[in-house]
């Protein structure tokens, strides 16, 4: 690589997004759309129980996944970009070290899975082929090593800014009910198209009953304006996508198109309508997906209500507006 492209502040941050999106969408989807099938046919045949623990895993691995997309929109080799890969997981908080050994514990800080991955990609074109023939032995150590050391530097200072965004949405439970929900779908429409996790949010905090219910319809209106969005201007696969979790894809299209938020906060609030007036109940490990696995209306219908008729009558209205510039994926 003898050339490297100039990048601004703006390309290189697009670049980042367009990555990191991509990889949320192949790492989380598998488990999104299979397991709750396959744990629900469990009970007949066991090989279900494997293939829901293999999907499971899968999203394990979406930091590394991110990592090594990230590097492919800076057209890095394939050596180059497995250790940018390495780098963004071993950044991530996607696992924890103690005593008894390394477990993984989830996907990782998002935000700080995005800065890691920028990090590693910024040094490894800085290197460039400096390294000349020692660089399969320097290049793992360097980036590999040092740019996941620092990114594991960087992650208590990042993780407690999604704290405090935590605590900020926390502090709504405790207004009337009605104000509750509007703030609590609004914040969480926003979050699911941003680089914060909406799930590790919910869980963080413990939301639970009406508030879950809000978090998972916020979540469904920003599915809803996306979905009728993206239909008109991208291919059917894309929408797909988005319709069975992928909402953070759009997160490029947000920086480029910040109106984008107009429709969905409107959409969530009018939604959020529903959460207080068919009491919608849900659960910390289920308040972040919206319908995604259909994780919030089965949940929700143990509750006694549900978010499909919710949501279809959401995509109706949303198709009514024709709210579709700045969707393309």
């Amino acid at each position: 690589m003898d050339t490297m492209e100039k990048e601004t502040f703006k390309t290189f941050s697009n670049k980042v997004l367009t990555g990191t999106a991509s990889g949320i969408v192949i790492g989380l989807i598998p488990d999104a759309i299979l397991n709750g099938i396959f744990e629900a046919l469990t009970p007949y045949r066991s090989i279900f129980s494997s293939l829901s623990a293999v999907v499971g895993t899968m999203q394990f691995l979406t930091a590394a996944m991110i990592g090594v997309l990230v590097a492919n929109q800076f057209k890095l080799n394939a050596i180059q970009s497995v250790i940018v890969g390495a780098a963004t997981f071993l950044g991530s908080g996607a696992y924890s070290v103690s005593e008894a050994g390394i477990t993984l514990i989830g996907i990782g800080d998002l935000v700080n899975i995005m800065l890691t991955a920028g990090f590693a990609v910024y040094l490894t074109r800085k290197l460039n082929d400096r390294l000349g023939s020692m660089t399969l032995i320097l290049l793992p150590i360097i980036v590999g090593v040092g740019a996941g050391t620092v990114g594991l530097l960087m992650l208590p200072y990042v993780s407690s800014a999604t704290s405090m965004i935590g605590h900020i949405l926390n502090s709504f439970t405790i207004l009337q009910p009605l104000l509750m929900t509007i703030l609590i779908a609004i914040a969480f429409s926003i979050l699911i198209i941003s680089p914060v996790s909406t799930v590790a949010i919910a869980i963080a905090i413990g939301i639970s009953g009406l508030g879950a219910g809000a978090a998972a319809i916020g979540v469904t209106a920003c599915t809803a304006v996306l979905v009728i969005g993206s239909k008109e201007v991208n291919q059917k696969g894309t929408t797909l996508a988005i319709l069975l979790g992928a909402m953070k894809m759009m997160m490029p299209n947000l920086v480029r198109h910040p109106k984008l938020l107009i429709p969905v906060i409107l959409n969530a609030i009018l939604s959020s309508m529903s959460v207080y007036v068919f009491n919608i109940q849900g659960a910390p490990q289920t308040a972040g997906f919206g319908i995604a696995g259909l994780v919030g209306p089965i949940q929700a219908l143990e509750t006694g209500t549900g978010l499909l008729p919710v949501f279809i009558t959401e995509l109706s209205s949303v198709k009514a507006h024709g709210f579709n510039r700045g969707m393309r994926a």
